[in-house]
């Protein structure tokens, strides 16, 4: 009998359940450790922002579908993971004993690295459910009193998608108040050009996107620092392709939603050999951690390296299908080992990505997710905001009903030769 532990319980967490459990023996035992008892969809924060979800639309209370999957659900959340000892310190003081640990906590935002940046400070975040509300209290004072708004990602960031999303959703919902003419708007971005997206782009995305701002009157700097937030005003510095100061911007703003850098929690930062110097998990090609080879990491949580290189540091994005295939991976991995056997599985990190912009967007479909790529194609429409509408149902309904993938999403994957798992095909005969 063996006892796995998933700590944390978002888009990673909550699915690795899932996945583990179907894994399982009889005799197995599963437990999630989460802060609270509630999944939040994290992708529809944006619409959340401006008015177009409430909270309850957005949220599943994991109390119910878990004990009925028959998984153990620990609310009081990790104080600190012990992983030479093979236990998780709990914040009210008790620890529990693992077999297997799957990190799956996601990110800490690391507003504190620049002052004045955060909700507790300037600017707003889509990051967490609790943001966006508090964001939209910001939007409708910014439709009251119109002035100019700064949206972007600082220096560190990895999650560049959302910024996007909420640059043109807030711009369609000025639109919709008529207020967008006494509304000036600039995109502030680590990126070295706009539609990077910490991938060195996706297809034809820089064309894309910088072609909807021009349509939008949407002003854009890249290769940004952001030295401060002030009160209604932020210090910019942009640099060269030499990472020399470019010049220096004071951007005026009536509302600002910036994304921060991010870094491991503070129940695994500066484990050693769990974690590397920003406290994200250090994981081999089967997600495991090369020194304490019974933990796994899945999600945002999990190390990747940048792709190179830039004049501002950026990050490379975890998205949502690529967590999938970690997922997956380390699902039947665990299993391997629970048999007697090694890990065989890798996952592809393939990215499907849908970018809402409140009347239309982009899509795009990276194969695998950091280049070179066998698959590279992204494409723009109506059609992809009804298609994220559709996806945000989905998958809340994947999670209530306690199922990572219904057989009719293989279908479906198998379809379009989407794959979460990597296969290699070796073809041999006689030259034609």
């Amino acid at each position: 009998m063996a006892h796995v532990v998933v700590l944390g319980a978002g888009l990673g967490g909550v699915i690795m359940a899932y996945e583990m459990k179907d894994q399982f023996g009889r005799d197995d035992r599963l437990t999630v450790i989460s802060q609270g008892s509630t999944y939040s969809f994290v992708p529809s924060n944006p619409w959340v922002a401006v008015g177009w979800r409430d909270r309850d639309e957005v949220e599943v209370d994991l109390t119910e579908v878990m004990g009925r999957r028959g998984i153990a659900l620990l609310t009081q959340g990790a104080a600190r993971v012990h992983p030479a000892e093979n236990r998780v310190e709990l914040t009210d003081g008790d620890s529990l004993a693992y077999d297997y640990l799957v990190i799956a906590t996601g990110p800490e935002l690391a507003f504190d690295e620049i002052p004045g940046l955060g909700p507790a400070g300037h600017t707003e975040s889509v990051c967490q459910i609790d943001h966006a509300l508090k964001a939209r209290q910001a939007v409708e004072a910014l439709v009251a009193k119109p002035g100019p708004v700064v949206i972007g990602a600082v220096q560190g960031a990895s999650c560049f998608g959302p910024a996007y999303e909420f640059l043109f959703i807030l711009e369609k919902a000025l639109r919709k108040a008529k207020v967008r003419d006494r509304v000036p708007m600039t995109f502030v971005t680590a990126e070295p050009y706009i539609g990077h997206l910490g991938l060195d782009g996706v297809g034809d995305t820089k064309g894309l996107l910088e072609g909807q701002m021009r349509a939008h009157h949407i002003k854009w700097i890249t290769n940004a620092r952001v030295a401060s937030v002030d009160a209604g005003m932020m210090h910019v510095e942009e640099l060269d392709e030499d990472a020399a100061l470019r010049r220096r911007h004071e951007l005026p703003f009536a509302f600002s939603m910036m994304l921060p850098a991010f870094r491991g929690v503070a129940a695994v930062r500066g484990i050693e050999g769990l974690c590397n110097p920003r406290g994200f998990i250090l994981v081999d090609r089967f997600q495991r951690n090369p020194t304490f080879r019974n933990v796994f990491a899945v999600g945002v949580g999990a190390a990747i390296p940048p792709l190179g290189p830039t004049p501002v540091p950026v990050g490379v994005p975890k998205t949502g299908f690529m967590i999938e295939s970690m997922v997956t991976a380390t699902a039947m991995n665990i299993a391997s080992l629970l048999r007697g056997e090694e890990p065989a599985e890798v996952g592809t990190w393939n990215a499907f990505c849908l970018a809402d912009f409140g009347d239309g967007g982009v899509a795009f479909i990276a194969q695998p997710q950091i280049p070179p790529r066998n698959v590279n194609w992204s494409s723009q429409g109506r059609w992809v905001h009804y298609a994220k509408i559709g996806f945000e149902k989905y998958f809340l309904r994947k999670i209530r009903i306690g199922k990572s993938e219904p057989f009719y999403e293989r279908i479906a994957l198998r379809s379009l030769c989407i794959d979460k798992l990597k296969s290699t095909h070796h073809e041999t005969g006689e030259p034609s």
